[in-house]
């Protein structure tokens, strides 16, 4: 069984909550508010290299936007808007992506940002091989025709590459400080911020000042941006109640005491939690290899009950992979397999598993109390949940690489074409065994070909409908993420990720 290294996407909120630290003091929460003010942010995880390509996804890309630029912006309600790049348009082939720059930006060491300096980053970001190398997986080359237009080729339509222009591929880092090292613990780029060294300490806090004659002052809204490393949430919240920092994630097992302190909760929902029933063939568990096997897992689960259990009541139930903000989200598949563990019975037995059988998943202690409250309602239908120990670090291999027939994992909820390439095509981390059937790859090619988003989008629909009566996945819920702030910022929820992009916070009173 091949491992990929594709890993755009992988929830990494799910992956911080393994590892402990504790928390720095610093920060102000004392109800006074003004441009001048330090925002504060307690972060999930800490950043061991500052360079552009190394950058990652949600809450780990949020950091890099202090010092870097992104070609594109994403605004909080998922649309693309120009940042570094004024427009950008695709060929009729959707092959060729012309790019025009703004003519008015330097890097934060004097260099000027031009189309040579956009190419010198996708050089970089393809060399350095990093945690999100995927994303220009598919540029074949790209070429400054002039000295504020790029047109980037591609080996193939690629409708998520926009979108990675937007995230870590679209970090802007100075061609200057990109050919050394320093640039790991010393960002140089176009952003807002730039890095105090002295009041840094690497594991502990970052800490950036408003950068002087950036270009676009409006999203300066602070004096400074300060980064405290928290990874523990007990650490989090402890340091939000003590007025250490101003705005952070908690759990749900966390909120009680952040609502009880009077801090304003922003809801929204990022991550899914649920089985990958990935040994389709019924390789290493031969019951998997028969649908109605995985339909019966489907219908064997309360969902509404786990969230309450589970996720205190954060969360949605759902039988569907994909998001709401996605294109391919259909209202009516959350429900697609209501909780009747009679009709799981028969299923089972008209597959010749009448006794039930034994199915064997990843173990690792985050996931003890999810794994002990499916398998309860997995045995009340005659399947056995072993969890086999796997170490924390180990998990997402021992899951891409097939060593499990099905395993619990929280995965991102992005956008269809992202979601396709993280869990469905032959290409994905997550179809470990390289599940596929023709209709299924007729429709994801006709999403990557689609000439608008809109047929993307209906293709996409009924590439969930087909996974979800396939019961290719058992979801659970869609997670709420719980994200609070005290009463000296306001905030609004970046769609898909489970921290909001810099932009979004203020200090509270701002117009």
């Amino acid at each position: 069984m091949k491992f990929r290294k594709i890993v755009t996407g992988i929830s990494v909120t799910a992956v911080a909550a393994l590892a402990l630290v504790g928390c720095a003091p610093g920060g102000s929460g004392d109800g006074s508010a003004s441009a001048d003010q330090t925002l504060t942010i307690g972060a999930l995880a800490d950043i061991t290299d500052w360079d552009p390509a190394q950058a990652h996804v949600g809450h780990a890309l949020q950091p890099y936007q202090a010092p870097y630029d992104t070609l594109i912006l994403r605004e909080p309600d998922g649309k693309l808007s120009p940042m570094l790049a004024t427009k950008w348009s695709y060929d009729d082939s959707l092959t060729k992506l012309t790019v025009d720059l703004r003519d008015d930006v330097t890097f934060s060491d004097g260099a000027k940002f031009d189309a040579d300096a956009v190419v010198a980053n996708f050089t970089h970001f393809q060399k350095e091989n990093g945690r999100q190398a995927a994303q220009l997986v598919n540029l074949d080359k790209a070429v400054a025709t002039d000295e504020d237009t790029v047109e980037v080729t591609l080996k193939q339509p690629d409708p998520a590459f926009t979108y990675f222009l937007s995230q870590a591929a679209g970090l802007m880092g100075s061609p200057k400080a990109l050919d050394g090292d320093a640039i790991g613990s010393d960002p140089v780029g176009t952003g807002p911020y730039v890095m105090d060294k002295k009041a840094s300490v690497a594991g502990s806090q970052y800490v950036f000042t408003k950068r002087k004659g950036y270009w676009n002052p409006d999203l300066q809204k602070f004096g400074g941006v300060t980064f405290k490393i928290l990874i523990d949430v007990t650490a989090r919240t402890n340091a939000l109640v003590s007025g250490q920092v101003n705005a952070t994630l908690l759990d749900a097992r966390s909120a009680s005491q952040a609502d009880g302190a009077g801090f304003t909760l922003t809801k929204s929902q990022v991550d899914w939690g649920g089985l990958l029933l990935l040994d389709r063939e019924g390789k290493l568990a031969p019951a998997l290899g028969d649908v109605r096997v995985r339909q019966a897992i489907n219908y064997a689960l309360d969902r509404k009950a786990l969230v309450k259990s589970l996720q205190v009541g954060y969360g949605t139930a759902t039988a569907q992979p994909f998001g709401p903000a996605s294109g391919a989200y259909d209202k009516s598949l959350d429900d697609a397999y209501p909780y009747d563990p009679a009709k799981a019975k028969k299923l089972l037995a008209e597959a010749g598993y009448a006794d039930g059988f034994t199915l064997t998943v990843p173990g690792i202690a985050s996931f003890e109390a999810i794994y002990a409250a499916v398998g309860q309602q997995l045995s009340e239908v005659g399947i056995t949940l072993k969890a086999d120990p796997v170490p924390d670090q180990e998990i997402v291999n021992k899951i891409a690489g097939g060593s499990f027939p099905a395993a619990y994992f929280q995965l991102f909820q992005g956008e269809a074409w992202v979601a396709i390439n993280q869990i469905i095509s032959t290409n994905a981390l997550y179809n470990s065994f390289d599940s596929m059937t023709p209709e299924l790859q007729e429709l994801i090619d006709e999403v990557q070909a689609a000439p608008t988003a809109k047929e993307g989008d209906a293709a996409a629909k009924k590439i969930n409908e087909l996974v979800v009566d396939q019961a290719w996945f058992a979801p659970l819920y869609r997670l709420d993420q719980l994200y609070y702030t005290d009463k000296t910022v306001t905030v609004v929820a970046q769609t898909q990720m489970a921290v909001p992009s810099i932009y979004n916070y203020a200090p509270a009173g701002a117009k």
